[in-house]
């Protein structure tokens, strides 16, 4: 037997039939038909709330199907035939926002070399020491990642990217014979991406299948095969593709971003009242020094964009200015109308923010009026019965960001991108005045993107004030006005949006 063919055999084969697919008695998926082979490389598209994430879910085994008489879900490995994952589920190897955001919820705290050997045992959690075969096994894919400098550093404690970049090589430690990626190119920086993009050119020539759930136009691999197009839960287009035209379909138009409010921005008069400064800042979580000599000064009507790559503070830094984490000795931080005696609740309270991480706080089954009325008091969930005020404030909220109509569900039932929507209703509930945004469009279909752009740079226009960390510069809203590039936990600088464009 020719050396390809038998390694097609030791990869699985997915068939799914007319698949219909509830949450929290919602349709979901309907009458999807899918089939996966080794040597198939999938492109999964389609915008948030079409099922992508679902669909995963269920191929891995995380999730079932709504019982119809005819669906069928069968799994093919080594000539065998199973009719439910439950016998293959440890040769499927899943990453996605959900498993990453698993470590912050529990607290998981490993060294990243632990995180990877977990997938060397197919556990959550170290349970015994890897054998040498094993270490080594563990290090080739630390190197091959390029992320070596990660291995000793404790999870917690990476950027958002680097931590993707951890559980794609945890991914592999498992040698899956089936890999499914939902949205891992979120969160990473230029360098990164071209890292892992890289490394699905490496398998053009593996028989492992492999699904790659995105929305960016620059996420398109040049190796995928296949696509699937979901539509409010419905397959729209299934077979093979190339990437030219895969990245047609994903087209879009950055220039949604910069549109509104542009002129708006260059005229509106600006009070210097500073609302946050860091001076001299360091900052340590845990045992690492994330933040080096930080200064910064945020004024009512400044907005300011942070940029950096994986690893250079960004989320720390906006973390600090909320009050999450504090400043070492040395340095201050001062926010307006908090002097001692006030608690630094007043300041949150005034306060937008929205960050991934946010998204793993609040409970699944919570609804989604009660996430919203919870920012009222920046707070996760309720600690007394909804009241009438926070009703009408949660619903101006929901009104706000265009999803009033989502308001009698639970998160649960929420894609990743509904999701975030929810989180700016719930950081807005409190009218603030100033938005702290980590990575906010991150797992964001293009017109959400462009939606969500167009309320902040109205909110901005309106007398607004931010700080934005971004990858992406068309993400960078119209009323810009200062630029801080972070590196290595340092500014390496800081100007104005004109400086800047002048560079």
């Amino acid at each position: 037997m020719p050396t390809r063919a038998r390694a097609s055999q030791l990869q699985l084969s997915v068939t799914l039939r007319h698949i219909d697919l509830d949450r929290g008695e919602r349709p979901v998926l309907r009458d999807v038909s899918w089939n996966i082979r080794p040597g198939q490389r999938w492109l999964l598209i389609g915008g948030n709330g079409a099922g992508k994430t679902q669909l995963l879910k269920l191929v891995s085994g995380a999730v079932w199907p709504k019982p119809t008489g005819r669906q069928l879900r069968r799994y093919l490995l080594r000539g065998e035939n199973f009719d439910a994952p439950a016998g293959v589920s440890d040769e499927i190897a899943y990453v996605g926002a959900e498993r990453q955001d698993r470590y912050e919820h529990y607290e998981w705290n490993f060294r990243a070399r632990e995180v990877v050997a977990t997938g060397v045992q197919r556990t959550d959690i170290p349970l015994r020491a890897l054998t040498p075969a094993e270490d080594r096994r563990v290090g080739v894919l630390f190197r091959k990642l390029d992320i070596a400098t990660l291995a000793e550093r404790r999870f917690l404690t990476l950027s958002y990217g680097e931590r993707r970049l951890v559980l794609i090589a945890r991914a592999l430690a498992s040698r899956p014979r089936l890999l499914l990626l939902d949205e891992v190119a979120n969160g990473l920086d230029a360098r990164n991406q071209a890292r892992f993009l890289h490394w699905l050119s490496g398998t053009a020539r593996s028989a492992m299948p492999w699904v790659f759930a995105t929305h960016r136009l620059s996420d398109v691999p040049d190796t995928m095969t296949h696509l699937l197009e979901l539509e409010q839960g419905e397959v729209r287009r299934s077979g093979a593709m190339r990437p030219a035209h895969a990245r047609e379909l994903l087209r879009q138009d950055s220039g949604a971003f910069h549109a509104a409010g542009r002129v708006a921005g260059k005229t509106r008069r600006r009070k210097r009242r500073v609302l946050v400064a860091v001076r001299n800042a360091s900052v340590h979580v845990d045992e690492a020094h994330i933040l080096s000599g930080i200064d910064l000064a945020v004024a009512k009507g400044d907005c300011w964009v942070v940029h950096g790559a994986n690893g250079a503070g960004k989320s720390t830094l906006l973390r600090t200015l909320y009050g999450d984490h504090a400043v070492a000795a040395g340095g201050s931080i001062e926010r307006d109308g908090i002097i001692p005696g006030v608690p630094l609740e007043k300041f949150k309270l005034r306060t937008a923010y929205v960050a991934p991480h946010l998204q793993t706080w609040h409970q699944p089954k919570m609804p989604v009026m009660e996430v919203v009325a919870s920012g009222r008091y920046a707070s996760i969930g309720l600690n007394e019965k909804l009241t009438a005020g926070d009703r009408k404030h949660a619903e101006r909220a929901l009104r706000r960001f265009g999803i009033y109509g989502l308001r009698h569900r639970t998160l649960a039932e929420m894609s990743y991108g509904q999701a975030r929507r929810v989180l700016f209703a719930r950081a807005w509930t409190r009218e603030p005045t100033l938005a702290l945004l980590d990575e906010p469009f991150a797992g964001l279909d293009r017109a959400t993107r462009a939606d969500l752009a167009r309320r902040l740079n109205q909110w901005l226009a309106d007398g607004g004030s931010c700080v934005i960390a971004t990858h992406h510069r068309e993400e960078w809203p119209a009323h810009t006005t200062h630029v801080l590039e972070l590196a290595g936990g340092r500014a390496v600088s800081s100007r104005t949006l004109h400086e800047e464009q002048q560079t």
